[in-house]
């Protein structure tokens, strides 16, 4: 039997490790959230390394949220994310790419 895809990625906030991952419903409720484009062009903003903050907090919220968190983007305005904002986009990015992985690509370490 094939692994299972694993979609998740982990990002310490305030001290307690927090699991992420973008569901179809997290997914449509980033899309929904973005002040222009879609999730296609968001993902083109990640790869060419024009992404904003917001673009992050977004995708953390929508990840947090995907993973069961019930809380909203002005709670982690004061939060101390391990690693600071340069760990926080990495998990974004990570998170997007992972939603977007087949999971035959995610077996083969793609």
């Amino acid at each position: 039997m094939a692994n299972p895809w694993r979609g998740d990625v982990a990002l310490v906030i305030d001290g307690e490790r927090r699991v992420m991952r973008l569901t179809l419903g997290a997914l449509a409720e980033l899309e929904a959230s973005l002040e222009s484009g879609s999730l296609v062009d968001l993902v083109q903003r990640f790869e060419a390394g024009g992404f904003s903050t917001r673009d992050v907090l977004r995708l953390i919220v929508a990840g947090l949220r995907g993973g069961g968190w019930q809380g909203r983007a002005s709670d982690l305005l004061q939060a101390e994310i391990e690693g600071g904002p340069m760990a926080a986009a990495k998990a974004a990015a990570e998170l997007l790419a992972r939603a977007f992985m087949t999971p035959e690509s995610a077996d083969a370490g793609v």
